[in-house]
């Protein structure tokens, strides 16, 4: 069966849209923002997600990657991948961090970069922001801003396609 699209460029251009102004409404006043991706695609997400809540709030906002390879629990079952690089270009302490993945599934990956987080200093609240969230959680873990909630069975897999990697924007479900 072919790849069916669930979102498109325009889509995905609105939803990061739409992300940045519920994470910004939600902040404290004077709210230090870090927003960090977990690469691959959660790193690209987090740079368009920082510029457009940069655009909205008319001031910079701090963008990095948070690699969680070392912090994962599936290390001894999985194939050993490489470990990518951390990019924290700001405090951590005391900064409103926003972690940023593409697909929410089961939260082991988000559990694995609270540990990475933690390891680099204690923020005054961290948030998590997803592209889309499909369900199936294996942990109490739940996104603060959602792109799109695309529930699907456990063996679908969501294709989060994006121009910096893949050179086009989209979602499809196989």
């Amino acid at each position: 069966m072919p790849p069916r699209t669930l979102l498109q460029a325009d889509d995905v251009r609105r939803a990061i849209m739409r992300m940045a102004h519920e994470l910004l409404e939600t902040a404290p006043d004077g709210a230090r923002f870090l927003v960090l991706g977990i690469p691959t695609r959660g790193a690209v997400l987090a740079a368009r997600l920082a510029a457009a809540m940069s655009q909205v709030a008319g001031e910079p906002v701090a963008v990095g990657t948070l690699d969680v390879t070392l912090y994962r629990d599936d290390l001894g079952s999985q194939p050993t991948r490489p470990t990518g690089r951390t990019d924290v270009p700001a405090d951590v302490d005391g900064a409103t961090v926003v972690l940023v993945d593409d697909v929410l599934f089961s939260g082991r990956t988000v559990r694995a970069a609270l540990d990475a987080l933690t390891a680099l200093g204690r923020p005054a609240v961290v948030r998590l922001a997803v592209l889309v969230d499909r369900g199936h959680r294996e942990l109490p873990i739940r996104p603060d801003s959602v792109g799109r909630n695309l529930p699907s069975a456990k063996t679908e897999r969501i294709r989060v396609r994006l121009v910096e990697v893949d050179g086009e924007d989209g979602v499809t479900i196989e």
